[in-house]
This record gives C-alpha cells, sequence and structure tokens, in this order.
C-alpha cells in the first residue's frame, strides 16, 4: 500500500528478457536517485511511476524488479530505458497519509490533452478512458505516475488538475506534455461503492 506521495525521482538504467522461456516479462534495473534503500530488501514492494513492483535484488543505489508480460501491457514506460520515474517504498501504518490510499495497481492509460502553465502552476488535463469515467469525482483523488493529485474538474472523459510548484520539483509530471500516455489509478474507495451499489438497488 502507498500514499501517493513521491519520496524520489530514479531512472530505468538497462532492462532485459526474465530468463524463463515461459515468462515473456522483463527484469528492469532502476537507479533509486535519493531514495534511501538501506530499509529495502528484497521482496518489499516499491511503487514505480504508480506501479507495485517486487524489489528482486539491490546493488549500490540501484534496485531490480521483474515485470510481467501483462504488467508491461497494462500499464505505461516500465520498459524505456532512460526513461525518470516516480518512487515510492510501501507505507508503514505509523507513517502520515499525505495523499490517499494507493495499492499501486494502475486501473487505466490516459492521455495527456492539454498541459498549459496557470502563473507558477500548471494546468494538466487527461483525457480517461470510458472504463474509469464513473470513479472520477470532483474534488477527489486520482493517481497519476503514482502521484497522488486532487480531480479539479471533470468534462466528459476529460478531468483536469492543478500542478503546484512542489509537485512539479518533486516529480516527473513536470515531464508531461500533450499526447503522452500516463498511469492512472482511480480512488480504491470510489470502486469499492460502485461495487457495493448494485446491491442495494
Amino acid at each position: 500500500m502507498f500514499t501517493g506521495i513521491i519520496q524520489a525521482m530514479g531512472e530505468i538504467k538497462h532492462t532485459h528478457p526474465i530468463a524463463e522461456p515461459s515468462n515473456h516479462g522483463l527484469t528492469i534495473h532502476i537507479s533509486a536517485g535519493v531514495l534511501d534503500l538501506s530499509d529495502v530488501k528484497p521482496g518489499d514492494s516499491v511503487a514505480v511511476d504508480g506501479v507495485c513492483l517486487t524489489v528482486t535484488g539491490l546493488r549500490d543505489d540501484v534496485f531490480t524488479v521483474d515485470v510481467s508480460e501483462e504488467t508491461l501491457h497494462c500499464t505505461h514506460g516500465l520498459d524505456q530505458v532512460g526513461k525518470r520515474v516516480n518512487l515510492e517504498k510501501a507505507m508503514r501504518l505509523s507513517d502520515r497519509l499525505g495523499g490517499h490510499l494507493v495499492s499501486g495497481h494502475v486501473d487505466a492509460l490516459g492521455t495527456v490533452a492539454a498541459y498549459e502553465p496557470v502563473g507558477e502552476s500548471v494546468d494538466l488535463v487527461v483525457k480517461a478512458p470510458s472504463s474509469i469515467l464513473d470513479f472520477l469525482v470532483h474534488k477527489g483523488s486520482i493517481t497519476v505516475n503514482g502521484v497522488s493529485l486532487t480531480v479539479n474538474r471533470i468534462d466528459g472523459d476529460e478531468f483536469s488538475i492543478n500542478l503546484i510548484p512542489h509537485t512539479l520539483a518533486m516529480t516527473t509530471l513536470s515531464e508531461l506534455g500533450p499526447g503522452m500516455t500516463v498511469n492512472l489509478e482511480t480512488d480504491m474507495l470510489a470502486r469499492y461503492v460502485a461495487k457495493l451499489l448494485p446491491l442495494q438497488r
């Protein structure tokens, strides 16, 4: 479980196929940047651009993860060597919940429809697939590339977010632009409510 508060920006250093004939996934080596790995061990979870991955190895400031073919199909960017990524270690029960509860299971891919500076902030507009539109709520939570954000406006299949200077400085969202693909995870509370509503009818 995560909070969507990014702890560091890392970089995908290199990838190679998993050494199993039946597994068409990738082993990915990620530079952790300033993320403290001293309390991380193999088997621990780290969110990489919003995707919950299991650490399989550690060496200096680089950790490795194995990513299945299914995960590669449902997410974006994990196979791009040189790509900077948002990193967050799994939360402890004693941690402050500064963002919202994030599972690290990407619900859908979105497309950046607009990226417009507004003063020192940026108005980010994302086009979302129909499969998640029912889970978008005005002033509700959404995770974009692992970052916990607040939905400011919903217009059809698009939603907008205000990116403040701190978010731009501390995450890779400053590198987005129109047409780019982003990982989206909706608020899990909204998903549970939607699942329960038919039972009340």
